[in-house]
């Protein structure tokens, strides 16, 4: 199996991440990912990149086999993972083009599987246990400095912080959805940004999400709400930088021997129950 260090989950309208590619299919326990692997080198880095929805947009957000999706990089040696998607903006200064880059994250999903420690047998018949670890603080420490730092090396002020809510799709929010989401005191709404972050943690992964606004959701505006043509087109804009920003992001990552943020010690000393690749 080839290897990579660093992983990048690519949601709508980035489909495309790497361009001198090896592809590789990867199995895993809970079935196939969404896409093969796209291994490829960026600044002397091994990088593994995953079309989240396929490589033709074939899976609603509900849909996507997010366990096999981070079972399946951690396969091929990714210990730290880089999460752009496409959001509403929940307050009128985060319009189109605003990069966020969330620390706080808030589930408003209804049926995803959305742990490996389910005490459930897999196939070869191992059982793993239930556990439960700390997700206080979703995302990596030193993957939020490293995008934050990349987005102001491109003259891209990011918003530091601030919660993204996540919902089942794959419809938008109604209006009163919308301003209900923006009355929490929520920042930003998308699809596809739980439950990739807790799997990771439970894989022992440093996850970072960088969030793209593509509108403003339907309770901030006043016109006939975001459509999805809305929404690929304004990604489409900036997704050159968003790229330029994630090439410099990978490039400042410590090596996976030499991460010292808590993500990859959560379940010291637990009894799994499972064997993880």
């Amino acid at each position: 199996m080839a290897d990579a260090e660093i992983g990048v989950i690519g949601g709508s309208g980035f489909y495309s991440f790497l361009d001198d590619v090896t592809e590789i299919t990867v199995d895993t326990p809970y079935g196939s990912p969404s896409d093969s692997l796209f291994l490829g080198e960026v600044a002397g880095r091994q990088v593994a990149f995953l079309p989240r929805h396929g490589r033709e947009h074939h899976l609603p957000p509900h849909r996507i086999n997010y366990r096999a999706n981070l079972w399946a990089l951690r396969s091929v040696g990714v210990r730290q993972v880089l999460g752009p998607c496409a959001v509403g903006g929940l307050r009128p200064e985060y319009g189109p083009g605003t990069l966020l880059v969330p620390d706080q994250l808030v589930d408003r999903t209804k049926a995803r599987a959305q742990t490996y420690f389910d005490g459930l047998p897999l196939a070869d018949g191992s059982i793993p246990n239930v556990v439960h670890l700390s997700f206080a603080d979703p995302y990596c420490p030193t993957g939020r400095a490293a995008a934050l730092a990349a987005a102001r090396g491109r003259d891209w002020e990011p918003v530091d912080g601030g919660t993204l809510v996540v919902i089942e799709g794959p419809r938008f929010s109604t209006r009163a959805e919308s301003r209900w989401h923006a009355a929490q005191g929520w920042s930003v709404v998308g699809m596809t940004g739980h439950p990739e972050a807790v799997l990771a943690r439970e894989l022992g992964l440093c996850y970072t999400s960088l969030t793209l606004v593509t509108d403003l959701d339907a309770g901030t505006e006043t016109g006939e709400g975001v459509s999805h043509d809305e929404v690929l087109e304004v990604f489409g804009q900036n997704v050159g930088r968003l790229r330029e920003v994630l090439f410099d992001a990978v490039a400042a990552l410590p090596g996976s021997e030499a991460r010292d943020c808590p993500c990859g010690s959560v379940h010291e000393g637990w009894d799994l129950g499972i064997q993880l690749p």
